[in-house]
């Protein structure tokens, strides 16, 4: 899967809000196909993270089978590391992000037994690589052997390691304590302890709290207020204060409200009708904004706001995860 924009451009006219299912299915399908585009390579870096996207999206459009399932289990275990770790494709280093994306994909595809069956150590070598990324003195976690800290980091850790029921193998006081510490006046988190609030970083924390049933930790009305100050009069979200609109935002915005029941707090309908604008409608795919080049990451996080908002003929997704309810409703005791 190839994180390659266009050819399409975002711009549906007035007319057309509808979503465009079955277009947006072909675009993903397509996205393999264009390896003598230099961006298909440029992109590499991305290869695993787009396969989740896409897979993701089309399991929200209703689409489960238009991705062949085997070939999708090879190409993930071809990019495992002995040490369990993940990397964007094969011969790239393993890192955090692209380690819950292989679990993520596994899980929803329901293959994660292809784990033990086909690689040594199964999922318990996969948990020992992100327990192994855990500061045991701040609870923050690294994304690589480099060292990076990051609160995405934190919250990657705990999505994977509850689909794999191993959240024992990680401090998760620790890791609590550090989440915690990354917060603000204003209700928000930042990506490390003294940052500003930014809306992805609000997801990643309050998503770790929610994995971790510590929601109590939040000030859900001075966080509900931020956020929902977060939509700008053409029905579309930023991420942080003077910033332009972005569909991505669309899903790390509305998930959290959704997660501390605050979404009724921005207007469901503009919102909708501004991811809609942003569609190709001839040739499928959503962009950031109208009148840019579609991409599979704003599709997906754009079809996942969409679910959010009950878009009639989507699955429901998971605001927590990220991936169809149906998954993590298999997967996750709630």
């Amino acid at each position: 899967m190839s994180l390659v924009s266009g050819p399409g451009r975002g711009g549906a006219l007035p007319d057309e809000l509808l979503l465009f299912t079955e277009k947006h299915v072909t675009y993903i399908q397509s996205l393999d196909t264009r390896k003598d585009e230099l961006e298909y390579w440029l992109t590499e870096h991305l290869r695993l993270n787009g396969v989740y996207w896409g897979l993701t999206a089309l399991h929200l459009l209703g689409a489960p089978q238009a991705l062949p399932r085997a070939q999708t289990i090879d190409f993930v275990l071809s990019c495992q590391h002995a040490n369990g770790g993940f990397g964007a494709a094969p011969g790239h280093d393993a890192h955090m992000l692209y380690t819950v994306s292989a679990i993520q994909i596994l899980a929803t595809v329901d293959a994660l037994d292809e784990l033990s069956k086909r690689t040594e150590g199964g999922t318990q070598r996969v948990g020992e690589f992100i327990a192994a990324l855990q500061d045991r003195e701040t609870g923050s976690f690294a994304g690589d052997e480099w060292g990076e800290i990051d609160s995405r980091f934190l919250y990657g850790a705990l999505n994977a390691l509850s689909l794999l029921h191993l959240i024992s193998l990680i401090d998760l006081d620790k890791a609590l304590a550090h989440i915690q510490a990354c917060s603000n006046f204003d209700g928000g988190f930042g990506v490390s302890p003294g940052a500003e609030s930014h809306a992805g970083q609000v997801f990643t924390c309050v998503g770790a709290l929610a994995i971790a049933g510590r929601l109590d930790l939040v000030d859900r009305d001075r966080l509900g207020g931020w956020l929902s100050e977060r939509q700008l009069d053409n029905g579309g979200l930023n991420g942080r204060p003077e910033k332009l609109e972005d569909v991505c935002y669309s899903w790390w915005v509305a998930s959290s409200l959704a997660m501390i029941d605050r979404l009724h707090w921005i207007d469901g309908d503009k919102l909708t009708k501004f991811i809609l604008r942003c569609q190709d409608p001839q040739m499928g795919g959503i962009a950031d904004r109208p009148g840019d080049m579609v991409d599979v990451f704003h599709t997906v996080f754009g079809i996942a706001g969409l679910s959010l908002l009950n878009y009639p003929g989507l699955k429901a997704v998971d605001p927590i995860y990220c991936m169809p309810r149906e998954v993590t409703n298999r997967l996750v005791k709630k």
